[in-house]
């Protein structure tokens, strides 16, 4: 007994290793010349025409939207800020990291904030990176104990347990990336990952000096800390050409670059002949200072804000979540918005393609009340959608599923909301979050039409039905609808292990 007493005093002790102070850290902030950039002559002129507007190109591809952030650091002149979530060191994650520091080599400032919870065996590539003229690295919500990580939430959970979940990437302040895509290959349907459908989306115009103002409040925030300071320098650096070189000669990655050379979306852009929709934009996001104060009072403030630019939907709410755990408020609020005669509709994945079970608990023990106040709830299935033909070229990973990855919605076929908020209570109460808020009638028709056109054939349609089992899944098939009560493509085993994880109260935490 007293061994696995000491064992467990020593395991706190680690875990409880402090951060350092930041006295030595140097604030920095927006580059705001950058008029003479040739992104800048490419939208000056665009945005004189849509004055106070914001011009936005949507980008559902995953081959676009990677291609979309290497060119864009290609023309870079003058600075890139990157703030992300997870950046996986695979080969898209490197392509765009070596695309990052050729920028730097050119002249280009490159600050780049990434979020620790994901960067385990990283440690030595970005310290590398980070040695690189121009390029300076900051860990958010850094853990302490480098070597055992997991010790660290023995003695700083409250902390480490809330995350930065913020995905920017910004060039010159003149063009900004945002959406719900993280970088590596499932995002971008690269290599053998199952990929994630998930959407982005190019701004330019009156959002991206916000959108750099919000990047600077985190980059100087309390919890943003030079890697130098938390990597010992004993850390072997990673030789960066080697490593860039390997990546380049690998079939993945040679796929993936014929797909940046095929991409016209930067030279459209610069010869001012991409199709934007220009609209009034919203930059809705949080505080840093929600990973550093506990507040339970404080709610779905991303939502909150959200609706204090739409107002309350009054027709239609079109809700795409893949990770949806609404809560005891967030279900009141949708069924009190479906009892208004309101038509609500929400797509998320489905059990069998949720890559995290124990969120689909929140949102399967909440199925019954949402299904019986009106609410039409949407389960992505487990095959990958089939793609038309354009599609299918530009689409290079090999995996025959898919999972949602989108967080996105429409209220009243009139704002269209794109970001990383995903609609459950980690996103409303623990993490950080970023998006945009877009008066745009065409883009939420667009998004509108999209899911009336995906759904039938894509999705279970999960209907109320009278007795035990509550609700039912209904497959539209050719044939007609197939209907069961048990959650499709699951096994035994996997409906009963998730029937106990509905019976825990974690749904704060999910």
């Amino acid at each position: 007994m007293r061994l696995i007493l000491a064992a467990l005093a020593c395991a706190a002790c680690a875990g409880c290793a402090g951060l350092p102070p930041l006295d030595g850290r140097v604030e920095s902030g927006t580059l705001a010349d950058t008029h003479d950039t040739r992104l800048a002559r490419a939208v000056a002129p665009l945005a004189s025409v849509h004055t106070g507007l914001t011009g936005i190109y949507a980008m559902p591809l995953g081959t676009d939207a990677f291609a979309a952030r290497v060119l864009l650091a290609r023309v870079a002149e003058r600075s890139i800020d990157a703030q992300y979530y997870i950046w996986h060191a695979d080969q898209t994650g490197l392509m765009l990291m070596e695309a990052l520091r050729d920028a730097a080599v050119r002249g280009a400032r490159v600050r780049f904030l990434l979020d620790d919870q994901s960067t385990r065996g990283m440690d030595g590539l970005l310290s590398a990176f980070a040695r690189a003229p121009n390029v300076e690295v900051r860990l958010y919500n850094p853990f302490a104990n480098r070597g055992m990580r997991s010790l660290g939430y023995l003695g700083e959970f409250g902390r480490l347990n809330r995350r930065m979940h913020n995905k920017a990437f910004i060039v010159d302040n003149q063009a900004a990336i945002v959406g719900g895509r993280n970088i590596g290959n499932e995002y971008f349907g690269a290599g053998g990952e199952v990929p994630f459908m998930d959407l982005d989306v190019l701004a330019l115009g009156r959002a991206v000096p916000e959108l750099s103002a919000q990047f600077d409040l985190y980059w100087n925030s309390a919890s943003a800390y030079p890697i130098a300071s938390v990597v010992a320098a004993r850390e072997a650096f990673e030789d960066l050409d080697e490593r860039f070189a390997a990546v380049r000669a690998d079939p993945v990655s040679m796929r993936y670059l014929e797909a940046v050379h095929e991409t016209p979306l930067v030279s459209d852009l610069l010869a001012r002949r991409l199709a934007l929709e220009w609209s009034e934009a919203v930059v809705v996001r949080d505080d840093p200072a929600k990973t550093l104060e506990p507040d339970p009072q404080r709610g779905m403030l991303a939502l909150a804000q959200i609706f204090d630019v739409t107002g309350p939907p009054r027709i239609s709410f079109d809700l795409i979540s893949p990770y949806f755990v609404p809560g005891t408020r967030g279900t009141a609020a949708l069924e009190s918005i479906a009892r208004r005669g309101v038509e609500v509709r929400v797509l998320t994945n489905s059990l069998a393609s949720n890559d995290v079970a124990i969120v689909h608990s929140g949102y399967a023990k909440r199925r019954c009340a949402l299904a019986s106040a009106g609410v039409r709830l949407f389960e992505l299935k487990p095959e990958k959608p089939a793609a038309n033909a354009k599609d299918d070229r530009k689409q290079t990973g090999d995996s025959s599923a898919a999972r949602l990855h989108a967080k996105t919605f429409a209220v009243d076929r009139e704002y269209v909301f794109v970001g990383s908020f995903n609609f459950d209570l980690r996103s409303g109460l623990l993490n950080t979050e970023l998006g945009l808020v877009l008066h745009s009638p065409v883009l939420a028709q667009r998004l509108v039409q999209g899911m009336d056109t995906f759904l039938p054939e894509h999705a279970y349609e999960v209907r109320h039905v009278a007795g035990d089992a509550c609700v039912e899944w209904v497959d539209h098939t050719a044939a007609g609808e197939v209907r069961t009560e048990e959650e499709p493509n699951t096994s035994a085993w996997t409906r009963l292990w998730l029937g106990v994880l509905m019976m825990l109260p974690l749904d704060w935490m999910l």
